[in-house]
């Protein structure tokens, strides 16, 4: 099967199951747990096949990058909507990533959710996501990539108020979905002025050669202005810098959908986005510094409140916050092969911390009764180099989470909602209800009167 066929062909499996479930759903229709899980066993297996089949034919062919084209989504006058497609050595590696860390949550999922109302739900949005995760990875430009990013977004957001019976999940995904709409705007930002500026957002038009050794064709003042509005999107889908707080929430989601999504796939996409524009980053020192500033100050914060945290899928949240720092510095720093490796390894180790969470107490509790009841505690050598008042301080710090909430409802969220409620005065009001009569002899002694 030619590579031209294999690529557009991983790419649409996941999307044509989702289409054919959600069809029956859609139209009153149901499928057995047993048929849905021997169905998603199957779909990524084929999945798996198809990345190694590529990797196959691009090592025997001797090629470093493929691009398919499948012509134009629409055109108005000179511009067009190109749908194209790259596999190279960046995104190779983690569509392989996605399909397999997809496929042992499926597969892990259909034990933990069974029997729950939400089962037949949570497998189409996991099928969906699978869909915009490859898309976001194969996509050969930003204008397919941004399409891949909202879809990663829109089951994240649907995924963390999955249990929508209870208002704490539900609350907590529209803070998620506002996170996300705040930091896409910098990418519809970025999209719109490189349009206007170059004319393109095609990786091939911006940049020459194959990645890493590509080298950025936008210069001075306009790519630097591009290259910041992009590390902003990143840092808001990786939950970094002052986007930080979402990650977090976002924990009110299934264990399932907190290993694929925010241990291992849809929290490194930012990453991915910066790995894939280094060279127009590295020539820009603000982006450049920005990265490794944004990176520092969550990794040293997340860790922090990891040591701090009560329960185990919120440690684990800001420990994976803490490694996307360092990885965030590591692509400022331009360690891009280390960067690739440690996202990857941090990938699958996240996703099996989380899908081991649930036992993770018992297996601590079983350790602690074998030693005897002494587990000596981890990183006191560190604290005895602090004096206790920094200590306390520190402690304080990691106990109010950084006081995020606290500086965004009052600097952010209030102010919004003044402006909110003065609008309001523009609003026409609705007519009052003139109260009825309750008996025709009240109303004509009303009328009388």
């Amino acid at each position: 099967m030619p590579l031209k066929t294999l690529i557009p062909l991983l790419l649409a499996t996941p999307g044509v199951l989702f289409l054919l479930l959600s069809t029956v759903w859609l139209l009153g229709g149901t499928v057995a747990e047993r048929t849905m899980a021997r169905t998603t066993k199957m779909a990524y297996v084929f999945l798996a096949l198809l990345v190694v089949m590529t990797g196959w034919r691009m090592r025997a062919e001797g090629l470093h990058s493929v691009r398919v084209m499948l012509g134009d989504w629409f055109t108005v006058g000179h511009y067009g909507y190109p749908l194209s497609l790259l596999v190279d050595g960046l995104s190779l590696p983690l569509v392989g990533l996605t399909v397999v860390l997809a496929g042992i949550v499926g597969s892990f999922s259909v034990r933990y959710l069974h029997r729950d109302p939400g089962f037949y739900r949570f497998f189409l949005l996991l099928h969906l996501f699978t869909f915009g995760a490859l898309l976001v990875f194969t996509a050969d430009s930003l204008d397919l990539l941004i399409v891949g990013w909202e879809i990663v977004a829109i089951t994240s957001v649907l995924l963390v108020g999955f249990f929508q019976y209870r208002p704490e999940p539900v609350r907590n995904a529209l803070w998620v979905f506002a996170s996300y709409r705040v930091a896409d705007l910098f990418m519809l930002l970025a999209i719109f002025l490189t349009h206007h500026w170059f004319g393109t957002t095609s990786w091939a038009g911006l940049f020459s050669g194959e990645w890493p050794g590509c080298q950025s064709l936008i210069q001075g003042t306009k790519g630097t202005v591009i290259a910041v509005l992009l590390v902003i999107a990143a840092g808001g889908k990786s939950s970094q810098g002052p986007f930080w707080g979402w990650l977090p929430r976002a924990m009110e989601g299934p264990t399932p959908s907190s290993a694929v999504f925010y241990g291992a796939i849809s929290i490194h996409t930012g990453a991915y986005l910066l790995l894939r524009i280094e060279p127009l980053i590295h020539q820009s020192q603000i982006a450049t510094g920005l990265i490794i500033i944004t990176g520092l100050a969550t990794a040293f914060l997340g860790t922090l409140v990891h040591r701090t945290s009560a329960d185990a899928k919120t440690s684990l949240a800001y420990a994976a916050q803490t490694q996307i720092g360092l990885i965030f510095v590591e692509i400022g720093l331009g360690w891009t092969t280390f960067a690739v490796i440690h996202l990857v390894s941090h990938a699958m180790l996240r996703t099996l911390q989380f899908l081991r969470a649930p036992s993770m107490l018992r297996d601590y509790h079983r350790v602690h009764a074998a030693a005897g009841g002494k587990i000596s505690p981890t990183g006191s050598h560190y604290e005895s180099l602090l004096s206790p008042a920094l200590q306390l301080w520190l402690y304080r710090l990691a106990l109010g989470r950084g006081f995020y909430d606290a500086i965004v409802e009052r600097w952010i969220v209030a102010p919004v909602q003044a402006v909110a409620r003065w609008l309001a005065i523009f609003e026409p009001q609705p007519p009052k209800k003139q109260p009825a009569a309750d008996t025709p002899a009240q109303a004509l002694e009303s009328t009388v009167s």
